[in-house]
């Protein structure tokens, strides 16, 4: 599931709240997440509309909440998707992997109903210290 690496570059990039759409990236808490859903209310006759904008973590799948002004800028997430290679089984549910483009070692969780052996490759996401296997290659 997450692995908190070496690596701690987190690429970013601003937008505005009322632009987000259900399905895309924000990053909410310093922590990247997929919206889930997006409620924007009129504005009143004293302010400006509000955009409530409710979250889950990718990497850690805990629910979130935002509530800001609907021009109000937010970051959303660059996440890095690249390839890799099953090294070795470390435990029951977690294996270590090595990343096809810079060869860095890493050991991470196996998604649930994932069977994965060595020389297996693999689809991962990373995101700063997080990383997680996305799926099969």
């Amino acid at each position: 599931m997450i692995f908190m690496g070496d690596d701690v570059t987190m690429e970013k990039k601003p937008i505005e709240i009322k632009l987000l759409k259900p399905g895309g990236f924000v990053i909410v808490d310093d922590a990247p997440c997929i919206v889930d859903d997006i409620a924007i209310s009129k504005a009143g006759k004293h302010g400006a509309a509000k955009a409530r904008v409710t979250a889950i973590g990718i990497f850690d799948k805990q629910k979130r909440v935002i509530v800001k002004p609907g021009d109000s800028r937010v970051d959303v997430p660059i996440i890095d998707k690249r390839g890799a290679q099953v090294i070795a089984k470390v435990g029951e549910n977690r294996v270590q992997i090595m990343d096809l483009q810079d060869f860095s070692n890493t050991e991470v969780e196996v998604p649930e109903g994932m069977e994965l052996k060595e020389g297996d490759e693999v689809q991962i996401w990373k995101f700063g210290p997080y990383i997680m296997i996305k799926g099969r290659k």
